[in-house]
């Protein structure tokens, strides 16, 4: 007799509900998107013990007919497909028609419908996959879907669902995606009897995020949009100072759909490159409307994963677009007053990464360091402006409920992407090649500052709105890394060479490494070469950095490359590294500045498109704004 042996039904059904139902809230987001695609305008959701007792969801969708009801929860039933070249052009977030008859597989159903023409509704109870004969009932025009005992017949999957308040948590998680990816949808959600959200349709999704994220993160939302041919991009970033230390924040929804994508993720992250602190990562409530033909999501059970058939051009397009709003916003950090009336003392002051407290630089002046090579060609522009491929922008179309958030400015067509698929800041022109007119805009917009130094470490100047303290590191840091960029971009940075060849020793490891990376050190103007076993010969050395001894610039450089993980692309490891030189050269805290360099160092702030964060991320000025100061002294 053979051992191959066709499984049961209630087996194969058990099977799929391993697949598609990993919790409680597994049930909810299937039921969730049941309860959309029937077109309902209000939804109420009720757990018991975070969904173990009792899950219900209750809405006024179109309902299901008694001829329908048994059916929908028989194995790979729906009403969505066809055929198979609909799933080519999936439509709904629901399709594969498995959620109803692996939850019934598993747990006690009670479901009661009616559509809206009907006289009486029809209630089905199944219990572990066995339904009774379906009968007449009394209920409002909508389903209701009652689970109970989840997971009570298969008891080794019961034991690994967590405590209560933690699956509750799941549950609240997985409404809240719903929720913001539906704002005009009614929705309630009640926990072992207690409202916890009863929210109305909106208009708008910051509504929505400042009832599950608060007033203070949904004032800092920065609204993005953008559409290139059928590609529509929408929704809000938050600003840097509202950074988390997880990805939870970010919420990426292709067609009201919650999708979790590496690719969009690192666009996402590579835009707030600079901005934010090692380890932070950018909040993001952002929409993608696009074909059903140019997504599949038919790639993994919970359908949270899905492939584009352009995802480079996705990638570029998200990319490019958070640029261009960066470039347009005001990113500083405003100094926010405490209502103490005895200040905390300040925390001591972490040292400045790759610091070299135990060295000052020779230098003449700040003011020297930012010359203008003359080896820089004539009318040189570093970066091209974002934009995209593909023809002028189109007018999006959006969503009846984002109208009347506040418009953003397409981008300019034509403009090709770096082979990376990312688009570079706009042009630092400057400020002797920058035109009369454009000149004059901006010292009439930006008023030139004056600025005493305190604690030879921060800079006190009077602004339009009030008064900003400037890190005289970070700025100088800024400045100098975008400069350290524009010149590499025109062919490297200007180098010494040394009278005799400088060799150091390194581990096997550093040795290998560095070698390694030799073209890309070649290009900010360190050149090396072997010289047998784990000796590396320094030849030249950036010439900004001349005061610094080769071997120790050399080793900071390889134990940095050692100590990261290699960036995905050659030139983001370069930006990296930029990122360390610039941090080298740049004027340290406590260091006292002369007139002349304080002007000089603000003079060339303008002139910067990232002043208002260093290359890693933090802050070059804090904001208190006038009235924030005749508050604290009692004017108002």
């Amino acid at each position: 007799m053979g051992i191959i042996r066709q499984l049961p039904p209630s087996v194969i059904n058990q099977i799929a509900a391993g697949e598609v139902v990993e919790r409680p809230a597994s049930v909810v987001k299937e039921l969730l998107e049941n309860a959309i695609d029937a077109g309902a305008s209000r939804i109420d959701v009720a757990v018991e013990r975070g969904g173990k007792d009792l899950i219900r969801i209750a809405d006024n969708g179109k309902g299901i007919s008694p001829d329908d009801l048994s059916l929908a929860f028989s194995p790979h039933a729906t009403s969505k497909l066809a055929d198979a070249e609909d799933l080519f052009r999936i439509a709904t977030l629901g399709f594969r028609g498995e959620a109803l008859a692996a939850i019934a597989e598993i747990s006690k159903v009670r479901c009661q419908s009616r559509p809206a023409d009907a006289a009486e509704g029809t209630e089905i109870q199944i219990d572990a996959g066995v339904a009774a004969p379906t009968k007449p009932c009394g209920c409002p025009p909508g389903t209701v879907m009652e689970v109970r005992n989840l997971f009570y017949n298969t008891p080794v999957r019961r034991t690994f669902l967590k405590s209560d308040s933690t699956e509750a948590g799941h549950v609240l998680d997985m409404f809240a995606r719903v929720a913001l990816a539906h704002p005009t949808i009614q929705f309630t959600f009640r926990s072992s009897g207690k409202v916890v959200h009863d929210l109305p349709p909106v208009t708008g999704l910051k509504e929505r995020v400042a009832v599950f994220f608060g007033q203070e993160l949904a004032d800092s939302l920065l609204w993005v949009e953008s559409q290139v041919e059928s590609v529509h991009l929408w929704g809000y970033v938050g600003h840097p100072s509202q950074s988390r230390s997880t990805a939870k924040g970010q919420f990426l929804f292709v067609a009201g759909r919650y999708v979790r994508d590496r690719s969009l993720s690192h666009a996402l992250g590579e835009a707030y490159r600079g901005l934010l602190m090692v380890g932070r990562m950018p909040v993001a409530f952002l929409h993608l409307e696009l074909p059903p033909e140019e997504v599949d999501v038919n790639v993994h059970p919970t359908k949270v994963e899905v492939r584009f058939r352009e995802s480079q051009r996705i990638y570029s397009q998200l990319l490019a677009t958070l640029r261009q709003t960066f470039l347009k916003s005001d990113l500083h950090s405003r100094l926010q007053a405490t209502e103490a009336t005895t200040p905390a003392p300040a925390p001591p002051q972490a040292p400045a990464p790759y610091a070299l407290a135990e060295s000052t630089p020779n230098r003449q002046s700040v003011a020297s360091w930012f010359g203008p090579s003359a080896t820089s060609p004539a009318g040189f522009q570093p970066f091209p402006s974002p934009g995209y491929a593909g023809g002028p922008a189109q007018s999006p179309r959006l969503p009846d409920w984002a109208r009347s958030l506040p418009p953003s400015a397409p981008a300019a067509p034509g403009e090709p992407f770096d082979e990376f698929g990312s688009a570079d800041p706009a042009p630092i022109v400057p400020a002797e090649s920058q035109p009369p007119a454009e000149t004059a805009r901006m010292e009439a917009s930006e008023p030139p500052l004056k600025a005493i130094q305190v604690h030879d470490s921060y800079l006190i100047a009077e602004t339009r709105d009030g008064m900003m303290v400037i890190d005289q590191h970070a700025l100088h840091e800024r400045i100098l890394y975008e400069e350290l960029r524009e010149r590499v971009e025109r062919g490297g940075v200007e180098s010494q060479r040394l009278l005799v060849p400088e060799p150091v020793h390194l581990t096997a490891a550093e040795a290998a490494t560095v070698l390694e990376q030799g073209e890309v050190l070649a290009r900010l103007g360190l050149e090396v070469e072997g010289f047998g076993g784990d000796t590396v010969l320094v030849s030249s050395i950036p010439a900004m950095l001349a005061s610094l001894a080769p071997e120790r610039l050399l080793r900071d450089l390889a134990e940095h490359l050692r100590s990261k993980p290699l960036e995905p692309t050659r030139d983001a490891l370069l930006s990296e590294l930029l990122h360390m030189v610039a941090c080298k050269a740049a004027v340290k805290a406590g260091q006292r500045l002369t007139l002349e360099e304080i002007d000089a160092l603000l003079e060339r702030r303008h002139l910067v498109h990232d002043a208002h964060h260093c290359p890693h991320g933090r802050p070059t000025a804090l904001i208190f704004t006038k009235s924030e100061l005749e508050k604290q002294f009692g004017r108002i």
